[in-house]
């Protein structure tokens, strides 16, 4: 009997964990890896914060090494998937080869949102998704430069710390009317602008771009308002959507993401699917949710290599998220979807280290700690095991 092919498309997080968990579940026949990069996969969170402020190298974010992959008999390759056909088992890629599949995984990630503005194509405006978008972003981040950082969600505020460790002059511009407004809290907001400005960053909430201009690379931006700023690099850190167009040209359920159920499984029981490309109807929460969180993509992986191979799992932990900006790690337990209170712990308008905790109906269903990492262990227990908590308690400084 041939030996069966497990192929994953998307060599990230997801990807790169998927392969492993294959072995790991005893899965005895070829896996194939596909990645549009030529790096090994690499670790994204960190572009953002170490790799942009060059405190790391590629080499330093791999997964995995080269001789893990080698050894575990898991085959790279570098090509793009142009098409699946689902009813011949095969894929059609950009080197113009087919390759067959008996199971076949979508780690496919999200790529980020584009800028909807006059002025977006020109030279000098940037996304951050690659290391190669980074390497770009490096090389125009000279200190003294004025950069300017559409979005004040994690990754823009991220940024705005790299930046500043660089010796760039930041400007954050969010169109809500706080930073951090769709994700926390307000006092969280709060607690990050107070950050920022102390940091030195000119962050404007209710900031609408209404143009970029400039001669052939981006000078100004112009805001809804009129005010112009100056500009001499530009990242746009507005969100990412999810990489469906190979499962939906598939005819694959898609839903803000690729569908899967508690097993990882798609609409064909030959493909699964992980990672931030995946929309996931979480009990929990009651809803379909796609998580942008490394994670959650962990977990996804582990659960679909378990499903590929026949063995009954489901996809359960609770999602938690983490950001560092400056010498803040920011670490979240749950989601705080339909919060009606907040208890904080510690004094966010004076101090570097708090806990936000969300409750719904008296009970804890997420937590925002910065620099606490026990208050962090311990909501995630309590959300996870839906305990019953005292108020008073979590009011105090430290609770835990």
């Amino acid at each position: 009997m041939t030996a069966q092919r497990a192929v994953i498309i998307g060599a990230s997080h997801a990807g790169a964990q998927l392969a492993a968990s294959l072995r790991q579940e005893r899965w005895t026949g070829e896996i194939v890896l596909i990645g549009d990069e030529s790096a090994l996969p690499y670790q994204r969170p960190p572009l953002s914060k170490a790799y942009l402020a060059s405190k790391s190298t590629l080499k330093d974010l791999e997964i995995r090494s080269v001789e893990f992959y080698s050894k575990h008999g898991i085959q790279l390759l570098d090509a793009t998937v142009e098409a699946i056909d689902r009813s011949a088992g095969s894929l059609s890629l950009s080197t113009g080869d087919a390759l067959t599949y008996d199971k076949l995984a979508l780690c496919t990630g999200a790529r980020p949102r584009r800028l909807p503005t006059p002025g977006a194509d020109l030279a000098g405006v940037y996304y951050l998704r690659t290391a190669a978008d980074v390497g770009l972003i490096r090389k125009a981040a000279t200190p003294g430069r004025r950069a300017v950082i559409v979005g004040g969600g994690y990754i823009g505020l991220e940024t705005a710390a790299s930046l500043r460790a660089l010796g760039l002059e930041v400007t954050v511009l969010e169109a809500t009317e706080r930073v951090l407004e769709r994700v926390t809290a307000p006092e969280v907001s709060a607690f990050f602008d107070r950050i920022h400005r102390s940091e030195g960053v000119d962050i404007r909430t209710g900031a609408l771009v209404e143009a970029l201009t400039g001669d052939s690379r981006v000078r100004e931006v112009v805001l809804a308002s009129g005010e112009s700023i100056p500009a001499d690099l530009l990242i746009v850190g507005i969100g990412v959507e999810p990489n469906v167009d190979l499962a939906a040209a598939a005819d694959l359920a898609v839903d803000n993401g690729v569908v899967i159920d508690d097993h990882a499984r798609t609409s064909d029981h030959n493909i699964v699917a992980a990672g931030d490309c995946a929309s996931h109807d979480m009990a929990r929460y009651g809803r379909r949710i796609r998580l942008e969180s490394v994670p959650s993509a962990a977990e996804q992986a582990k659960v679909a290599a378990a499903t590929i191979c026949g063995k009954p799992k489901e996809i359960k932990a609770l999602p938690w998220f983490w950001s560092d900006q400056y010498d803040l790690k920011l670490q979240i337990a749950g989601l705080n979807t339909g919060y009606d209170e907040v208890v904080l712990s510690g004094n966010p308008t004076r101090d570097r280290d708090f806990t936000c905790y969300y409750l719904r109906s008296a009970e804890l269903i997420a937590a925002d700690c910065i620099n606490r990492p026990r208050d962090f262990m311990f909501s995630k227990r309590v959300i996870s095991q839906q305990l019953p908590i005292d108020r008073a308690e979590l009011s105090l400084a430290g609770a835990v």
